[in-house]
């Protein structure tokens, strides 16, 4: 008998497989398809500190007196937030899997007090989303990383529930960032979160969107940073997001020393039985490995020796373009 149950931020999760926050999680009904289907835990739709402000401001233009606009800035923040608790508590109810609050934001603004209601709904965790992009020309090195700190350090004060920080990948040194959010009480990183893909229309001469679904390509930023962070800072659970399409992506993650993964692109492209089909895949590959649990070939291949990572990653760069320029199909 196989079991793949996995323990991720303090959570104990039946399989690895966490739905993450999306269309594919803002309703009730859905959570508990996704529940149906075997997921092992789900990541909520997102409360949005940037959205709510947005709506506050287009609301406040048409405010002559600022009373006014405190009541409605309070009303609308105080009206997403029950929603947002109303999402959590009937989630709750009809799922038996860990169901995961998440914050989207950018600032560690008074809002993140929230935090302390979603926990009293009934969260089981929290999970941080920094969705930003530092592009002045006043910044000082190592303001985005402390952004980071400073909320997590926000939320730890309202709450006793596991945070989860989902990072984007634009750093110089992760490792050294999810070293200190250890350090400041985050029980788990997620790398990596996948910004909007912007592109351009040449002829409307407009911007719209490119790539809305991730792609298989993108896990190997994943594999590299969990392989090293997962070496250096072992203390933390570590889940890969972004290009995780398969069980075969799964599998990866889980030997580079993932605990877990986070999907969406997959379940919108195959349905929620996609879920059954990665568990099921997951499940026989364990078989055929002699394998009894997850935590048997949990970070198999993580980097050994990390002192060594430069001299490994320009042998493996080497090795990849010396096994392709002898292929016959490159030949002139």
């Amino acid at each position: 008998m196989t079991n793949l149950k996995t323990s991720f931020a303090g959570l104990q999760l039946r399989n690895p497989i966490i739905v993450s926050s999306s269309g594919l999680t803002n309703s009730v009904d859905k959570n508990r398809k996704l529940c149906e289907a075997g997921a092992g835990a789900i990541v909520l739709k997102s409360l949005f500190e940037e959205q709510i402000m947005m709506e506050v401001d287009t609301m406040q233009e048409s405010v002559y007196y600022p009373e006014g606009s405190d009541y409605l800035r309070e009303s609308l923040k105080n009206h997403k937030l029950l929603e947002y608790l109303t999402l959590i508590e009937e989630s709750k109810k009809v799922c038996s899997i860990p169901i995961i609050a998440s914050i989207n934001c950018f600032n560690d603004a008074e809002w993140v007090h929230f935090a302390q209601e979603i926990e009293r709904a009934g969260a089981d965790a929290i999970e941080i989303n920094i969705l930003a992009l530092s592009a002045t020309t006043e910044y000082e090195y190592g303001d985005f990383e402390q952004r980071h700190i400073d909320i997590l350090r926000s939320v730890k004060k309202h709450v006793s529930i596991p945070v989860i920080m989902k990072l984007g990948f634009r750093f110089t040194n992760p490792v050294t960032l999810i070293n200190q959010l250890y350090a400041n009480g985050a029980a788990a990183v997620v790398l990596f979160n996948r910004f909007y893909q912007p592109d351009i229309d040449i002829e409307k001469m407009e911007h719209t969107t490119n790539n809305v679904f991730s792609h298989p390509q993108e896990l190997s930023k994943s594999l590299r940073w969990i392989g090293i962070s997962s070496s250096v800072v072992d203390k933390i659970d570590y889940a890969a997001s972004g290009g995780v399409h398969s069980a075969d992506d799964m599998i990866k993650a889980i030997l580079s020393g993932a605990s877990a993964v986070e999907i969406c692109s997959t379940i919108y492209m195959n349905t929620n039985e996609y879920i059954t089909v990665m568990i099921r895949f997951l499940g026989l590959w364990m078989i055929r490995k002699n394998f009894e649990s997850i935590a048997q070939f949990k970070g198999r291949l993580k980097v050994k020796n990390v002192k060594g990572i430069n001299t490994f990653e320009r042998t493996q760069f080497l090795k990849y373009f010396n096994d392709y320029a002898i292929k016959p199909e490159y030949k002139e």
